[in-house]
Parts: C-alpha cells; structure tokens; sequence
C-alpha cells in the first residue's frame, strides 16, 4: 500500500527511461531553475510541470495517476498540491531543486523521492 502512495506522489514525473539523459542542455530561453517540462521517477512514473499545474501518468499505458498545482516558493524550493486519482486523495509535497536535472521531494508524510529531468 505504501508504494501505491510513493507512485501516486511520484507524479511526476515517465516515456522510457532510455529517454533520460543526465545532461539536460535546455533550449533558448532555458531557465536552469525553473521546473517547468517533464520530470521521471525511478519507477517510471512521468510528470509534466506546466505554468503552475502538473500531472502524472504511467510510461507504459499513459494512465492519468495525479494532477495538481504547484507553487515556486523561490529559485530553489517548489510546493506541489497533489490530486491522486486512483485513490482519491490530496497530499502536499516539497520538493528541492538541487540541480536543473533533480528535485529531491519529500511528501507530507515523509516519504522521500527523488526525480530527474527527461530530455525533451
């Protein structure tokens, strides 16, 4: 039951971990501290941060997991609001950009994860 949790605020964040690759170059007008684009978990779970809302699918079926909204509190910390649709509950997690390429998140209960920048 945990890991339907984990997964579920995972969102965020997969289309094949193939795809992912450790030096995101961004393109023009690339904001190393924006969280905006597509981000995976190591589960392969894919997320898409959008002008303050997100989703979460699977790679394998593009199963709609989670929406929400999310907030850049400053350059580095994002506060995400998470709808989970498959169990039908709201949780809040806070997330570290600790690179342009990783956020390190931690759910409100706890639970720690962390997610990579997917190369568009």
């Amino acid at each position: 039951m945990r890991i339907w949790i984990r997964l579920i605020i995972l969102m965020a964040v997969a289309t094949g971990l193939a795809a992912c690759q450790s030096g995101y170059s961004g393109g023009p007008g690339y904001d190393r501290n924006s969280i905006e684009g597509y981000w995976l978990d190591p589960n392969g779970i894919q997320s898409r941060f959008s002008a303050g809302t997100f989703e979460t699918r699977t790679t394998d079926t593009n199963t709609l997991l989670a929406t929400g909204k999310y907030t850049q509190i400053n350059s580095r910390l994002v506060q995400i609001d998470i709808r989970s649709l498959v169990r039908n509950t709201n949780s809040r997690v806070n997330c570290s950009l600790v690179s342009s390429t990783r956020l390190n998140c931690t759910s409100s209960s706890g639970a720690q994860f962390m997610l990579s920048r997917r190369n568009a």
